[in-house]
């Protein structure tokens, strides 16, 4: 039955990757035309994330929002389950949002691009130097009023459960000395799977907790900051339905061998 069902699925995606690459396309020619950077954000937001959510025949449910000043940047970090957290933390946050990235997504036809005119946020994590220069980068224009968005774990989790995050996140936010806002996802590992071949509808459950102050704190505190945040985003996790960290011992801390800005050496 699911080989019956393969061609369907990969007309699926084929529909969805046309109506991202559009999107793309109409976005990347409004920043041109109004010549702003947020435009494509915004188009992101309004037009692209809803149009996901509808050609998946998927629903978002969002928990009620924290009381955030929403005219002040944040460090968001939340947990990774699959090509639909994107599209989904558009939709839930009344904010533009950059994204902390693989280096390697600049070099994507489209969403490179798109990326790269929206001042997203690169990292190379193979380059220890770069990945410092590019969070210093970073933490200056969120203390100019952008706000960023990472994804702590730095891949997607495949069974759903939260996985050791990063330092990179945190050392960004101490440097720009803004409060880190985590969130929790659930369900969207359900509407694109790990195996990449199909779509199916599905619930995705997203709760944003409150604010964690970075004030008074320096770059020493930034694996106390981790924890905080890691054990905040378990207990929303757990909230909606998720399974935090399914009470794997090896997921509860980071890789001691990391490097200070959180990517591998």
């Amino acid at each position: 039955m699911r080989v019956l069902l393969l061609p369907f699925h990969l007309l699926h995606l084929l529909v969805l990757a046309a109506w991202s690459v559009g999107c793309i396309v109409v976005a990347s020619l409004s920043a041109l035309v109004l010549w702003n950077r947020e435009a494509p954000l915004v188009f992101a937001r309004r037009v692209w994330s809803p149009g996901i959510f509808f050609l998946t025949f998927s629903r978002l449910r969002l928990e009620p929002l924290p009381a955030l000043d929403w005219t002040r940047p944040y460090v968001f970090v939340m947990n990774h389950q699959s090509m639909c957290d994107a599209p989904a933390v558009f939709l839930a946050l009344p904010v533009n949002l950059r994204f902390v990235g693989k280096q390697g997504l600049k070099y994507v036809p489209f969403l490179g691009w798109y990326m790269s005119l929206t001042g997203m946020i690169f990292v190379n994590r193979s380059d220890r130097a770069q990945a410092v220069e590019s969070l210093a980068a970073a933490a200056a224009r969120v203390r100019a009023g952008a706000s960023i968005l990472a994804f702590a774990e730095g891949t997607r989790s495949r069974d759903g459960s939260i996985l050791p995050f990063k330092k990179g996140p945190f050392v960004l936010a101490l440097q720009a000395g803004v409060p880190v806002v985590p969130i929790a996802i659930e369900g969207s590992r359900q509407v694109f799977p790990p195996d990449g071949l199909s779509v199916r509808p599905g619930i995705v459950r997203l709760k944003v907790g409150t604010p964690i102050p970075t004030e008074g704190r320096s770059l020493e505190d930034r694996e106390a900051l981790l924890r905080e945040t890691r054990a905040a985003i378990i207990g929303l996790h757990r909230e909606i339905g998720g399974r935090g960290d399914a009470g794997n011992p090896k997921a509860q801390s980071p890789n001691p061998k990391k490097t200070e800005d959180g990517e591998g050496e």
